[in-house]
């Protein structure tokens, strides 16, 4: 199993009395609530973050795309990891991802995409998303294209980073009479591409195709719901021919580790709290807005993301597996008993969520790295996941 640190980059100095007046950290938040000085100290430690991560040992670094919102202040994540790219040595940069529907001219990723796996000589890990419901309010997009508009920026992006140019291309939403990439990607025949998803059947129909073989992300879901779609992808593998590997299935989960089970709730509740009570709050139409995905997966994001529907506690996230808490024997039992049973490669670890003060951050990230990724590397190397 690959280990990550996996940041959101919130507003952490949010007014967390903003619900008073407004039904949502995202779109509709007005921007008088964002204090530029606090939010460039905010963007510099957490660029310290994840440069310490890469210290501490960890085998990558994400970083995401969101818009308009305290949530996550990453409009273009691609800037972030340029500014990673020099000051890290060793851990892959997961840009999770670029919302393809969104572009204009996705021509663009391919080249950012291909400067930062220049730069840092092939740690790029290249994360496509169609993106979230409230992403198509930000953009004033219309949802219901959002597929075929997604699938044809990303053949566009693959075909210029492995076809020779200058070439054509003529699609319904997209025409160049010339694609000729400079730079062409460091990595043959391109970076590895990942897929992040809220349990689409057709997004997992679609990764898990022969042709591609993409890594499939679930994120922030009850673990009931990630081993329904874990094995959903591995299923989906059989029918067309090919057993899927634990490489090609990550989580993304929220993770507070400290000396005891007591201590850790203690210092992680109000900040989860916050996260989710505060930072997620959003109405169901902004997430889920008509058209952005058909009926039969509606049914199974809906089900999933009811979850965090209404006032959640810490108590309720830990429960569902939604959120991984306690001292490091606590933390390694819990996910070696999940990886176990559900056999994902990649863990990706939200380490610092909401408010979580820089101090609890790195001591989160510190016993983490030092007390909890050891152990199970050792696992999950010496012991394969059975999936089944």
């Amino acid at each position: 199993m690959k280990f990550y640190m996996m940041h959101l980059m919130p507003y952490a100095d949010l007014d967390l009395d903003y619900d008073q007046k407004f039904n949502s950290a995202w779109i509709t938040l007005p921007n008088s609530y964002y204090d530029p000085k606090k939010g460039a100290k905010l963007y510099n430690r957490y660029l310290d973050e994840l440069e310490y991560a890469d210290q501490l040992g960890f085998d990558g670094v994400c970083v995401n795309e969101h818009h308009q919102n305290a949530y996550g202040l990453m409009p273009q994540p691609g800037v972030m990891a340029g500014a990673l790219a020099r000051r890290t040595k060793k851990v892959k940069i997961a840009i999770l991802g670029r919302a393809l529907p969104l572009l204009n001219n996705p021509v663009t990723v391919a080249e950012e995409f291909a400067m930062v796996d220049n730069i840092t000589e092939g740690r790029l890990i290249a994360g496509f998303v169609r993106g979230i419901g409230a992403e198509y309010h930000a953009w004033s997009s219309n949802p219901a294209n959002s597929h075929d508009r997604f699938h044809e920026a990303h053949d566009l992006i693959v075909r210029a980073w492995t076809e020779t140019g200058p070439f054509a291309f003529e699609g319904k939403h997209y025409e160049f009479q010339y694609v000729n990439l400079w730079p062409r990607p460091y990595q043959e025949p391109h970076p590895p591409v990942w897929i992040p998803s809220q349990g689409s059947s057709e997004t997992i129909d679609w990764a898990s195709h022969p042709d591609r073989r993409y890594t499939y992300l679930q994120t922030f879901t009850p673990v009931t719901m990630l081993a329904k779609y874990m094995a959903m992808y591995r299923e989906r593998a059989l029918e067309q021919g090919y057993e899927a590997t634990e490489d090609q299935l990550g989580w993304s989960v929220p993770v507070y580790v400290a000396e005891t089970d007591e201590i850790a709730r203690r210092e992680a509740k109000d900040h989860i709290e916050n996260f989710l009570n505060k930072f997620l709050r959003m109405p169901k139409e902004m997430l889920l807005p008509p058209g952005y995905l058909s009926l039969r997966s509606m049914m199974g994001v809906m089900k999933a993301k009811s979850a965090i529907g209404g006032k959640q506690t810490i108590d309720d996230v830990i429960d569902k597996g939604m959120f991984i808490c306690g001292s490091p024997e606590t933390v390694r039992s819990r996910l070696e008993q999940y990886q176990t049973e559900i056999g994902f490669g990649h863990l990706l670890t939200l380490l610092q969520f909401g408010t979580l003060p820089a101090e609890l951050t790195r001591k989160n990230m510190e016993i983490y790295a030092s007390e909890v990724m050891p152990y199970l590397r050792e696992k999950t190397s010496a012991e394969p996941a059975m999936a089944d």
